[in-house]
Protein backbone atom coordinates (compact mmCIF):
# COMPACT_ATOMS: atom_id res chain seq x y z
CA UNK A 1 0.00 0.00 0.00
CA UNK A 2 1.45 3.32 -1.09
CA UNK A 3 0.81 6.32 1.13
CA UNK A 4 0.80 9.62 -0.76
CA UNK A 5 1.99 13.01 0.36
CA UNK A 6 -1.62 14.20 0.28
CA UNK A 7 -2.75 11.48 2.70
CA UNK A 8 0.04 12.20 5.16
CA UNK A 9 -0.51 15.97 5.02
CA UNK A 10 -4.28 15.50 5.37
CA UNK A 11 -3.83 13.41 8.51
CA UNK A 12 -1.32 15.89 9.88
CA UNK A 13 -3.64 18.85 9.15
CA UNK A 14 -6.55 17.24 10.98
CA UNK A 15 -4.33 16.31 13.92
CA UNK A 16 -2.88 19.83 14.01
CA UNK A 17 -6.32 21.45 14.08
CA UNK A 18 -7.41 19.14 16.91
CA UNK A 19 -4.30 20.03 18.92
CA UNK A 20 -4.89 23.78 18.46
CA UNK A 21 -8.55 23.47 19.51
CA UNK A 22 -7.53 21.43 22.56
CA UNK A 23 -4.91 24.01 23.57
CA UNK A 24 -7.52 26.79 23.34
CA UNK A 25 -10.03 24.71 25.27
CA UNK A 26 -7.51 24.16 28.10
CA UNK A 27 -6.61 27.88 28.11
CA UNK A 28 -3.01 27.16 27.15
CA UNK A 29 -3.30 29.17 23.95
CA UNK A 30 -5.10 32.49 23.79
CA UNK A 31 -7.80 32.94 21.19
CA UNK A 32 -6.06 35.84 19.49
CA UNK A 33 -3.00 33.68 18.78
CA UNK A 34 -5.02 30.62 17.91
CA UNK A 35 -6.70 32.32 14.94
CA UNK A 36 -3.45 32.28 12.99
CA UNK A 37 -2.81 28.61 13.77
CA UNK A 38 -6.38 27.64 12.89
CA UNK A 39 -6.02 29.50 9.59
CA UNK A 40 -2.75 27.67 8.88
CA UNK A 41 -4.45 24.36 9.68
CA UNK A 42 -7.40 25.11 7.41
CA UNK A 43 -5.15 26.20 4.52
CA UNK A 44 -3.07 23.08 5.02
CA UNK A 45 -6.23 21.00 5.06
CA UNK A 46 -7.44 22.61 1.84
CA UNK A 47 -4.10 22.09 0.10
CA UNK A 48 -3.98 18.49 1.31
CA UNK A 49 -7.55 17.71 0.37
CA UNK A 50 -7.32 19.06 -3.14
CA UNK A 51 -4.04 18.09 -4.73
CA UNK A 52 -4.85 19.99 -7.88
CA UNK A 53 -4.12 23.34 -6.20
CA UNK A 54 -0.57 22.30 -5.34
CA UNK A 55 -0.06 20.68 -8.73
CA UNK A 56 -1.22 23.78 -10.60
CA UNK A 57 0.84 26.15 -8.45
CA UNK A 58 3.97 24.01 -8.73
CA UNK A 59 3.60 23.92 -12.52
CA UNK A 60 3.08 27.69 -12.62
CA UNK A 61 6.27 28.32 -10.63
CA UNK A 62 8.14 25.56 -12.48
CA UNK A 63 8.69 23.51 -9.33
CA UNK A 64 9.04 19.87 -10.23
CA UNK A 65 8.25 18.44 -6.80
CA UNK A 66 4.95 19.80 -5.42
CA UNK A 67 5.67 18.98 -1.73
CA UNK A 68 8.59 21.40 -2.03
CA UNK A 69 6.11 24.19 -2.77
CA UNK A 70 3.99 23.12 0.22
CA UNK A 71 6.97 23.30 2.57
CA UNK A 72 8.19 26.56 1.06
CA UNK A 73 4.83 28.23 1.70
CA UNK A 74 4.77 26.81 5.24
CA UNK A 75 8.28 28.09 5.89
CA UNK A 76 7.39 31.58 4.67
CA UNK A 77 4.33 31.67 6.95
CA UNK A 78 6.44 30.59 9.92
CA UNK A 79 9.08 33.21 9.22
CA UNK A 80 6.41 35.93 9.03
CA UNK A 81 4.79 34.70 12.25
CA UNK A 82 8.15 34.55 14.03
CA UNK A 83 8.76 38.17 13.08
CA UNK A 84 5.32 39.11 14.39
CA UNK A 85 5.91 37.30 17.70
CA UNK A 86 9.31 38.98 18.03
CA UNK A 87 7.62 42.39 17.72
CA UNK A 88 5.06 41.42 20.38
CA UNK A 89 7.80 40.20 22.73
CA UNK A 90 9.78 43.41 22.22
CA UNK A 91 6.77 45.53 23.14
CA UNK A 92 6.08 43.39 26.21
CA UNK A 93 9.72 43.66 27.26
CA UNK A 94 9.52 47.46 27.11
CA UNK A 95 6.35 47.40 29.22
CA UNK A 96 7.97 45.12 31.81
CA UNK A 97 10.98 47.43 32.09
CA UNK A 98 8.69 50.46 32.52
CA UNK A 99 6.58 48.68 35.15
CA UNK A 100 9.70 47.58 37.04
CA UNK A 101 10.99 51.16 37.06
CA UNK A 102 7.63 52.48 38.28
CA UNK A 103 7.51 49.84 41.02
CA UNK A 104 11.02 50.77 42.14
CA UNK A 105 10.04 54.44 42.30
CA UNK A 106 6.93 53.59 44.33
CA UNK A 107 8.97 51.48 46.74
CA UNK A 108 11.47 54.32 47.10
CA UNK A 109 8.65 56.78 47.90
CA UNK A 110 7.16 54.38 50.45
CA UNK A 111 10.50 53.90 52.22
CA UNK A 112 11.14 57.67 52.27
CA UNK A 113 7.77 58.27 53.97
CA UNK A 114 8.26 55.45 56.53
Amino acid sequence: MKISFYSISLIFSIFFLLVVVELVRKNKLQERYSLFWIAIGVVSLMLSGTGSILDNLSRKFNIKNFPTLFFLVALLFLIAYTLNITVVISKQNEKIIRLTQELSLLKQKMSDKG
